[in-house]
C-alpha cells in the first residue's frame, strides 16, 4: 500500500512538473518596458554615446595638465667616427647612450582648454538627454504594441463568439428546415455565414500572432512563439490631463520634454565651438623644461703629442694596440676617461623657458574654422526654433487626437447598444417566421462589427490619452 502511495505521489509530481514546463510566461506591461529598457539595441547605442562623452571630458581635463615624456637611446657607431667625449676621429666601434626628460605646459592658448571642457560637459548632457529620449520612445512603442495585442485578443474573442452564435443559428435553421418552417435556401445562407465567420476567426488569430511577434522583436526576444502577455482589462476613463487647457499642456511639454533640451544643449555646444575656433587666432604661451644626459663607451686615448708636421693636429696613442690617432684642432684632456656610468652625471644638462607662438598665416585654416563655427551656430539656432515648433504642433495634434478618440469611443458605445437591440429584435422576428435568415445575418454582422469598433476605439483612446499624459510628464506605465 505504501509503495502504491509513493508511486502515485511521484507520478503526480512529474505531471505537475511537465505541466509547469508547458506553461508560457505571460508578460505584464511593466515587465515588457523594463526588459526593453535593458536590452533594446538603440538604447545600448545611446549608452555608448554617453560613455564617449565622458571620455571626451577626460580629454578636456587632460589638456590642463602638463605633458611629460621620457626618451632613451643606445647606438653603435662603426667606422671612422668622432668621439664626442674626446673629439678625436677614430676608426672603431663606439657605443653611445643618451637619455632625456621633456615637459611642457600650456600657460595661455586663447582659453581653448576652458571652452573645450565646457563643451565636453555639454556633450555629456546632450548624450544623457538623447538616452532619455530613446528610453521614452522605446517605452511608448512597447505600450502601443502591448495595447495592440490586447485589442487583437478581444477582437478574436468577438469573432469567436460570433462564430459560436452563428453555429447555433445553423443548428436551429437545420431543425426549422426539417420541420418546414423555413425554406432550404435560408439554411444555405446560414452555412455560408458560418464559413465566413471561420475565415474571420483565422484572420484574427493571424493578426494576434503577428502583433505578438512585433512586440517580441521589439524586446529582442528569440523565443517569440511562446511569448504572450498578461490579459488585463483596461477600462478607459476620463483623464484629468485632458481637462487641462491645451496651452498648459504645451507649456509644460516645452519646459520638460528632452527633444527641446537636446536642441538647446546643442546650441550651447555650438556657441562653445565658436569660442574655441576664435581662440586659435590668439597667441599661445607654453612653458617647457627638458633634461638630458649621455655616456659613451670608447677606447682610452693617452700620450697626447703635437704633430711636428702640422702643429694644428694632435696625435694620441691607444695603449692596448699602440695605434696612433690624429684629431685636428683638438685640445687633449689629460688623464683617464670617466667610468661609463659616471659619465651620466658628468654630461647632464637642463633646459627650460617660455615659448610664445603667434599665428600669422596658416592657409586660412583658422579663419575658415571660425566661419564654419558661425554657420554651425546659426544652424543650431534654426534647429532649436524648429524643434520648438515641431513639439508644439505634436502636442496639439496629440490633444486633438485624444479628444477625437474619446468621441469615437462614446459613439461606438451608443452604436453597440443600438446594434444589440436590433439584433435581438431580428432574432425574435426570425424565430416567429417574420424575417428570413439573410436579414438575421445582416443584423448579427452589424452587431459584431459594432463590438469590434468598440474594442478598437477603446484601445485607441487609451493609447492616445497616454501620449498626451506622456507629453504632460506622466510616465508611460504609471496609469496602465
Amino acid at each position: 500500500m505504501n509503495k502504491w502511495i509513493l508511486k502515485t505521489g511521484l507520478w503526480v509530481l512529474l505531471c505537475c512538473a511537465f505541466e509547469g514546463w508547458g506553461q508560457t510566461k505571460t508578460w505584464t506591461l511593466r515587465e515588457c518596458v523594463d526588459y526593453a529598457l535593458k536590452n533594446n539595441i538603440s538604447i545600448k547605442q545611446s549608452e555608448l554615446d554617453l560613455q564617449n562623452g565622458r571620455v571626451a571630458k577626460k580629454d578636456a581635463i587632460g589638456n590642463f595638465l602638463p605633458t611629460l615624456n621620457a626618451s632613451a637611446s643606445h647606438s653603435w657607431n662603426i667606422g671612422l667616427n668622432q668621439n664626442i667625449t674626446t673629439g678625436l676621429l677614430e676608426n672603431q666601434t663606439i657605443q653611445f647612450t643618451s637619455a632625456g626628460l621633456n615637459s611642457s605646459v600650456a600657460i595661455y592658448n586663447g582659453l581653448q582648454n576652458m571652452n573645450q571642457l565646457k563643451r565636453a560637459r555639454l556633450t555629456i548632457l546632450a548624450a544623457q538627454y538623447q538616452l532619455n529620449k530613446m528610453q521614452d520612445d522605446v517605452a511608448l512603442n512597447v505600450a502601443n504594441s502591448y495595447l495592440q495585442i490586447l485589442f487583437n485578443k478581444e477582437n478574436l474573442k468577438v469573432q469567436q463568439e460570433q462564430l459560436a452564435n452563428d453555429e447555433k443559428q445553423l443548428l436551429r435553421a437545420s431543425e426549422m428546415v426539417k420541420s418546414g418552417m423555413i425554406p432550404r435556401g435560408d439554411l444555405l445562407d446560414a452555412e455560408a455565414t458560418v464559413a465566413a465567420d471561420r475565415q474571420r476567426v483565422i484572420a484574427a488569430q493571424n493578426t494576434l500572432f503577428l502583433s505578438k511577434l512585433s512586440l517580441a522583436q521589439l524586446l529582442q526576444l528569440d523565443d517569440f512563439r511562446n511569448f504572450d502577455i498578461a490579459e488585463v482589462n483596461y477600462e478607459p476613463s476620463l483623464s484629468p490631463t485632458l481637462a487641462e487647457s491645451p496651452e498648459t499642456i504645451v507649456k509644460k511639454a516645452l519646459g520638460e520634454r528632452v527633444e527641446l533640451k537636446i536642441a538647446r544643449t546643442n546650441l550651447e555646444a555650438a556657441e562653445r565651438d565658436l569660442k574655441i575656433s576664435k581662440g586659435a587666432l590668439q597667441p599661445s604661451i607654453n612653458g617647457f623644461y627638458s633634461f638630458s644626459t649621455r655616456a659613451s663607451n670608447q677606447r682610452r686615448i693617452s700620450n697626447f703629442v703635437v704633430d711636428p708636421n702640422n702643429p694644428t693636429n694632435t696625435i694620441g696613442f691607444v695603449p692596448s694596440t699602440g695605434e696612433a690617432v690624429v684629431a685636428p684642432n683638438f685640445i687633449p684632456i689629460q688623464g683617464n676617461p670617466l667610468p661609463y656610468f659616471d659619465q651620466f652625471s658628468q654630461f647632464k644638462g637642463n633646459s627650460f623657458g617660455v615659448q610664445m607662438t603667434i599665428p600669422i598665416l596658416n592657409g586660412f585654416r583658422s579663419s575658415n574654422a571660425v566661419t564654419r563655427a558661425r554657420i554651425a551656430l546659426e544652424r543650431a539656432r534654426t534647429n532649436e526654433k524648429q524643434t520648438s515648433l515641431d513639439l508644439e504642433r505634436t502636442v496639439y495634434t496629440a490633444i486633438t487626437d485624444a479628444k477625437g478618440a474619446l468621441q469615437a469611443y462614446e459613439s461606438a458605445q451608443t452604436a453597440l447598444n443600438a446594434r444589440k437591440l436590433a439584433f435581438e429584435y431580428a432574432k425574435e422576428r426570425f424565430n416567429v417566421g417574420l424575417s428570413n435568415s439573410f436579414e438575421l445575418s445582416q443584423a448579427q454582422t452589424l452587431f459584431t462589427n459594432a463590438q469590434s469598433d468598440l474594442v478598437r476605439t477603446k484601445y485607441d483612446y487609451i493609447f492616445k490619452v497616454k501620449v498626451v499624459e506622456f507629453y504632460f510628464g506622466i510616465p508611460i506605465v504609471e496609469k496602465l
